[in-house]
């Protein structure tokens, strides 16, 4: 009888490591998530140049919410920081319309993710303006 109750006592405590493993695991998961949520922004910060007039703007946008600047409409999808601390990638995917533009076949002159620190990977190519992504937050 005595064998029958280790084994018992074994099972339990096997089921107990089980369980305890499932809670860290578990814990642990939902940790990354808001640590994830953290690195997302709900707004962008963008210089626009204009190179007509040399006149630089900072604005600021909401994630989600199309804002007009002066013949462009900009909307960004969404913003995120990387985890690195040295010098952390800031990435944005924007959707730009011109509206003088009247070509019905060409929705967005840019529809494409943004990185701050080389612009030049996806450029934003338009004869009068130059954007900049500058903050997520």
């Amino acid at each position: 009888m005595k064998l029958k109750k280790n084994i018992i006592l074994g099972k339990t405590k096997i089921i107990q490591f089980i369980l305890i493993l499932i809670i860290i695991l578990l814990y642990n998961e939902s940790k990354l998530i808001a640590d994830s949520n953290k690195l997302q922004g709900r707004f962008v910060e963008l210089k626009i140049l204009d190179k007509v007039s040399s006149k630089n703007s900072i604005l600021n946008f909401e994630i989600g919410k199309e804002e007009k600047f002066e013949n462009l409409i900009i909307k960004f999808l969404k913003c995120k920081v990387s985890e690195f601390d040295d010098s952390p990638e800031i990435t944005a995917y924007m959707q730009v319309k011109d509206i003088t533009e009247k070509d019905n076949d060409k929705v967005f002159i840019f529809n494409d993710w943004t990185f701050s620190s080389s612009p030049s990977l996806r450029p934003f190519d338009h004869p009068v303006y130059d954007i900049w992504l500058t903050k997520c937050y």
